[in-house]
């Protein structure tokens, strides 16, 4: 986990990957889909820089 994610984020994160590896998707592919959509939350809330 990127270190500019608040512990909210973390906690999200944690909870998105444990639901995909619930359903079958490999370690792997859970963390990546989980990192993607923590990372589309936080731009979508404003909590990234914009270029």
């Amino acid at each position: 986990m990127p270190k500019e994610w608040s512990d909210k984020r973390e906690r999200q994160y944690e909870h998105i990957k444990d639901s995909y590896k619930e359903r079958g998707v490999k370690n792997d592919e859970a963390e990546e889909r989980a990192a993607r959509t923590v990372n589309k939350e936080r731009s979508e809330a404003g909590e990234t820089k914009s270029k």
